[in-house]
């Protein structure tokens, strides 16, 4: 391994707080097949580590969701983890954490082509170094540095996916037993742009059926929601 190439690895171990045993797992990671294709011959690139990396990630961030709700079953947690570990999602962790595409071994043509932009690239480089840090440091380094990036993602998705999923459940309930329409609408909208507070309430055929308060709309429409089918649900109890 050239110096040069010794050097930015040095970097990039800078920024994911990770440091390698044996560093050419990393250098393996960040190698893409069109560079072992042309000028790379000889070197190793990250498609099996990819394949590992993406087994890996998907146990954290199931492991995750499976202790942060209790109460959640296996659609729910399906459904968030989908959100967390798509390529949209892994692409911006790339950049955003630590500018992986700074540090790409690329083929000339696929250089040529804007290849750093693509974000299947990225987002499979970032699960070849998930694979390179499994297997140098084990499952808890690389659960470690999955959660680096990976814990704005959990909260972000997890209000979508709930919201998602109280107002899915409710609509449900409403048109199988045949109540008729319901309607979300914004109370208020107050605080400083950093720090909003909304109410939202829901409406079953112009009737209060619900209201919930939260710091985005996501949030209090899913808590309006909930209220809701709670209870819609107990008036079907008594």
């Amino acid at each position: 391994m050239m110096q040069q190439r010794k050097v930015q690895l040095e970097e990039l171990q800078t920024r994911i707080g990770y440091s390698f045993r044996d560093i050419s797992l990393l250098d393996a990671a960040l190698t893409h097949t069109s560079f072992v294709k042309g000028d790379g011959k000889g070197s190793v690139h990250n498609e099996r580590l990819e394949y590992l990396g993406d087994a890996v990630l998907e146990l954290c961030i199931s492991e995750q969701l499976y202790l942060m709700h209790p109460s959640w079953n296996e659609g729910s947690m399906t459904r968030v983890r989908a959100m967390i570990v798509c390529e949209a999602a892994l692409d911006q962790a790339g950049r955003k954490h630590f500018g992986l595409q700074e540090f790409l071994l690329l083929g000339l043509g696929e250089e040529n082509t804007g290849g750093r932009t693509k974000p299947s690239i990225l987002s499979d480089a970032l699960e070849a170094l998930i694979g390179a840090i499994y297997l140098d440091g084990g499952l808890e380094s690389s659960s470690e540095f999955i959660l680096k990036f990976a814990h704005e993602a959990l909260e972000n998705a997890t209000e979508k996916g709930s919201s998602r999923d109280y107002k899915t459940a409710l609509q449900e309930y409403v048109q199988k037993k045949r109540l008729g329409s319901i309607r979300y609408n914004v109370v208020s909208e107050t605080g400083p742009d950093h720090k909003k507070q909304f109410i939202i309430e829901v409406s079953l055929n112009e009737t209060l059926a619900g209201e919930g308060s939260g710091n985005s709309k996501q949030e209090a429409g899913q808590h309006a929601a909930r209220a809701a089918l709670k209870a819609l649900r107990g008036k079907k109890a008594k």
